[in-house]
């Protein structure tokens, strides 16, 4: 049974459809991510289903007792509360069910029969089971922490900056667990690190989710089904981000030529895709493997640790570096650069070379002197030490700010300033409105002033501009925020074709693997490191790395315990709970079962005579929900299974 359904829902705001007899639903598990371009109606459909706004025509559904919450762009909080009370203000009712749950703990000591006191703790161990509430404080510990706002805990939130306050509302929700969590845009604000954490967490956890995202490897992590919004209509995808391109395509092939333009974007992305991520994923396995097979032996000789990560600090930074590099023209030669903030050390004694081709990514976590790097390169900043040469060239530059741009001209100005209707595109003559179609303006838009665009149109014409220099060298600062995928694709299209160099900031992992060829990663405490390695396997064996730190700390650990004590903690979790096993020796059947129906729905699927009289939507929808749960039980399977060998390895 759906958590949410909408049926045969209108929508529009004074002539302006947006949504035209449309059917949605979320059923309990689901993981839905909506996509469609800017102004399609992404955020519209949240907040019709969180009923902050009606629909002009059909029903709204919701199960009896469903909590829906989505994660405010601006939140809003108290005067003087600080970060952790902002936090522990969300959680007071899970607080009160540990409080109550202890204290029916102890009357049923005393009185274990008593049918109502059973009842009610039956029904506190399943919402506090839900929320996995059982170590509240280390939770709120850990999401400080891995969200960079320990530091500010104890500081007013209206003091800290947009992002950090949209932190702290997501922390608050990821904590709290709505039956729906709601997100628009999550990763925005967060840097890699961050947004990896969210994706575990979320994964971990088993929210029902309903999200808006530009971030394509965050939807492949995360999404069980892709909702496009196209043409006032929704048209549903199973899986994430390149099951969608997979099934789009095959959708667009069998429709007219008008979609040519789209379905080149599409193949050239599933090319991409298909060669560049399915490699590294096969790097990976066959790095993971290696490291998993040196473990084992570590666990007899724990020195063994320090030549896998040797081996993967090597693997790290090296990576086809391209030869004969020497050959092509400096544009920057960067010497023994020192750049301090106040107190804080950005970079420090930091040498490179930036060449004519160069293809850079400014990579690493939130205020460790990204932004500022560029400006030193553009000469806005001055280093404390060190010198940046630069040779004689032209750049282009973009920032968030949008600063080329003048809110009281509009587009036919902007781009033909001294009059016409034409402009250059890297050395091709084009009519402004045949180039501006590219970046999904509309005829229409021409007349506009740039002052009424919305922040993301606007990032399109700034981006659109650029490519209209005539420049050596593209600097850009986080190019991706406030786009949508389709104009992030045709982003990517110009920036591969561009002939220069470019040197640009993102957090965007996707974004960054498909168009940097280098990568310049800000460590923190002035550490700026270089890898020609793409940028999610840099991050992949980083987080190997990490791992096998934590594992060799527990090795030590292990081995400064005394014996008695450490057989003592063996003895208190030897084997499986109850509960577990019996969780354990059914799924497999449950498995089994889910498997053969969704092999005879798909066999049903493919004949026309069944799907005909069964109703290929209803079909469709049981399939939905069969892969959902099919997937849970067998993290759920797998889980346990680890789980179970994990105690037994400990009892040998």
């Amino acid at each position: 049974m759906a958590l949410v359904d909408l049926l045969d829902v209108d929508k529009q705001f004074e002539h302006q459809i947006i949504f035209k007899g449309i059917d949605f639903h979320i059923d309990e598990g689901e993981r839905i991510v909506i996509v469609g371009r800017n102004g399609s109606g992404k955020s519209t459909l949240m907040k019709i289903v969180a009923g902050e706004i009606e629909p002009d025509g059909g029903k709204r559904i919701v199960r009896q007792g469903i909590r829906i919450e989505m994660l405010p762009q601006q939140p809003v909080f108290e005067a003087g509360v600080t970060v952790r009370e902002a936090i522990e203000k969300e959680l007071t009712e899970i607080q009160a069910a540990k409080a109550r749950y202890e204290e029916l703990s102890h009357l049923l000591a005393e009185d274990f029969d008593n049918r109502a006191l059973l009842e009610e703790h039956a029904k506190l161990t399943a919402f506090l089971d839900y929320h996995n509430a059982w170590n509240l404080d280390d939770k709120i510990e850990r999401i400080l922490k891995e969200f960079d706002l320990k530091t500010y805990e104890k500081r007013p939130v209206n003091l800290l900056s947009g992002g950090e306050q949209r932190r702290v509302a997501l922390a608050s929700l990821l904590l709290k667990k709505p039956d729906i969590l709601m997100l628009d845009e999550p990763t925005n604000h967060l840097d890699v690190y961050m947004v990896e954490f969210l994706e575990e967490l979320l994964l971990k956890e088993r929210f029902t989710l309903l999200l808006i995202s530009h971030d394509r490897y965050f939807i492949d992590r995360i999404a069980t089904r892709t909702v496009e919004i196209d043409d006032h209509k929704l048209r549903s995808f199973k899986g994430g981000y390149e099951s969608y391109l997979q099934q789009k395509e095959q959708l667009l092939q069998a429709m007219a030529k008008e979609h040519e333009n789209l379905l080149k974007l599409l193949k050239a992305e599933e090319e991409w895709l298909s060669r560049g991520v399915k490699a590294r994923l096969k790097r990976n396995e066959g790095r993971k493997k290696r490291v998993m097979e040196l473990r084992e032996k570590a666990k007899k000789n724990p020195a063994a640790i320090r030549k896998i990560k040797l081996e993967l600090e090597r693997e790290k930074h090296h990576f086809n570096r391209e030869e004969g590099v020497s050959r092509k023209k400096v544009l920057f030669e960067i010497e023994h650069l020192e750049k301090r903030l106040g107190e804080k050390l950005l970079i420090h004694n930091f040498s490179n070379r930036i060449l004519q081709k160069d293809r850079i990514a400014i990579v690493g976590k939130n205020g460790s002197g990204k932004s500022t790097f560029l400006h030193l390169l553009l000469g806005r900043e001055k280093p404390d030490a060190g010198v940046i040469k630069r040779g004689d060239f032209k750049i282009g530059y973009f920032d968030q700010h949008r600063e080329m741009l003048d809110d009281d001209k509009n587009l036919i100005e902007t781009f033909c300033p001294y009059g016409g209707d034409r402009v250059d595109v890297q050395g091709k003559n084009m009519h402004v409105y045949g180039y501006l179609k590219n970046f999904l303006f509309p005829k229409e838009y021409l007349d506009k002033k740039i002052g009424v665009l919305s922040g993301g149109e606007k990032n399109r014409v700034a981006l659109a501009l650029l490519f209209t220099k005539k420049v050596d060298c593209l600097i850009l600062d986080e190019p991706t925020n406030d786009l949508d995928i389709p104009t992030i694709n045709i982003l990517e299209e110009y920036l591969l074709n561009f002939p220069g160099a470019l040197i640009f900031v993102s957090h965007d992992r996707y974004f960054v693997d498909k168009i940097a060829k280098k990568l310049f990663i800000f460590k923190g405490h002035g550490i700026v490191e270089e890898s020609f390695r793409p940028y999610s396997e840099f991050l992949a064996i980083e987080k190997e790395l990490k791992n096998l730190e934590a594992y060799e700390h527990e090795i030590e650990t292990e081995q400064e315990k005394p014996r008695p004590v450490a057989k003592q903690a063996q003895r208190k979790k030897r084997k499986l709970s109850y509960k577990e096993q019996r969780e354990l020796d059914a799924l497999p059947e449950e498995i089994d079962a889910l498997e053969n129906r969704i092999a005879e729905i798909n066999e049903c699927l493919a004949d026309p005579d069944c799907y005909q009289e069964k109703g290929i939507q209803k079909l469709t929808d049981e399939l939905n929900g069969l892969e959902v749960a099919y997937n849970t039980k067998a993290d759920r399977y797998l889980e346990l299974l680890e789980l179970k060998e994990e105690l037994e390895n400990r009892e040998e």
